[in-house]
């Protein structure tokens, strides 16, 4: 179980969707609690115990709060993002919530987005924030039936590559959930009356692959070289191995190799070279003219597309 701590608010959390807002006070001796989805579906925490084990020996379900979502969108919309072996990536996340009959300005009133893959209800995988999504009021109509609340909501998901992904999860499908959970005062950890909690969620939301960040680089040899000379270009395919925190070569890929005159932007490829065993590359070329030399791989549906830095050859 992770625990993420900030100024106001932790995260405590398990396997799979295992997680939800509480005191810091109180979250380094809590276990691992369940997303507001999970209370009432009572989908499985990480294949053991399902989520509802915490707050079903004491009283029912939670009641289906009032609240709606829309407008949803993560990264920006972007199709994938790519993420290293260490450094943390943050996505951000927005969408509209209209809340009928509810106290948004409770305190124990959160919202948020999650990334889960495969099924909602039992999820192979999870992704989400250090802390909930921050809300503005954008409308407010009120009547002696009921007061209707329009938000704007704003977050990130944030990924840490360490604890939170496998190689298995690169190029999978992810989808979002927004979700709003009302605690109306019971204990956030262990209820007492979990009937008294209100939760809400929209499933199935678009959202980007997460892909295994790659390296490329470039050494053509000798330097200079004579004009008609023969130039040999090695280097190396690798990406971020997210079971073992390193760097791995890419085996059996097809990478170009491509030269740009001086003077000129434009590089044109000149043959087409497949990594060994190691994500290693060699290949040879006639020298005609000063200019740079590099490889360049167009990407696969785990891997993102990537260019070497040009290495620059002058021609006697």
């Amino acid at each position: 179980m992770r625990i993420r701590t900030t100024a106001a608010v932790a995260v405590a959390c398990g396997a799979a969707l295992a997680c939800a807002a509480v005191p810091v006070a109180t979250a380094a001796d809590a276990p691992a609690s369940v997303r507001p989805w999970q209370l009432t579906t009572g989908s499985s925490a990480g294949g053991g115990q399902t989520a509802l084990t915490a707050v079903t020996a004491k009283a029912k379900q939670p009641y289906a709060l009032a609240v709606t979502f829309s407008k949803v969108k993560v990264a920006g919309g972007r199709s994938a993002v790519s993420v290293g072996t260490d450094a943390i990536v943050h996505l951000s996340y927005s969408f509209a919530l209209t809340a009928t009959d509810v106290d948004v300005s409770a305190s124990d009133f959160y919202v948020g987005l999650d990334l889960y893959r495969g099924s909602v209800t039992k999820p192979a995988n999870d992704l989400y924030g250090d802390q909930p999504a921050t809300c503005s009021v954008t409308s407010s109509e009120s009547s002696s039936e009921k007061v209707v609340t329009g938000m704007t909501c704003t977050g990130k998901v944030d990924i840490y590559p360490r604890s939170d992904l496998h190689n298995a999860d690169a190029g999978a499908k992810w989808h979002g959930v927004a979700w709003a959970v009302a605690y109306n005062g019971q204990n956030q950890q262990d209820p007492a009356d979990a009937s008294k909690i209100g939760t809400a969620e929209l499933t199935g939301q678009s959202s980007p692959t997460v892909r295994r960040l790659s390296k490329l680089t470039t050494d053509a040899t000798p330097e200079p070289v004579g004009k008609g000379g023969t130039l040999t270009a090695t280097g190396a395919l690798t990406r971020a191995d997210w079971d073992t925190h390193k760097y791995a070569g890419y085996t059996g890929q097809k990478v170009r190799l491509q030269f740009r005159k001086k003077g000129t932007s434009t590089y044109t490829t000149l043959k087409t070279v497949t990594t060994d065993s190691h994500g290693k590359l060699k290949a040879t070329s006639k020298a005609s003219a000063d200019g740079y030399w590099r490889y360049s791989f167009a990407g696969t549906a785990t891997t993102p597309a990537v260019s070497a830095a040009g290495d620059f050859v002058d021609v006697k």
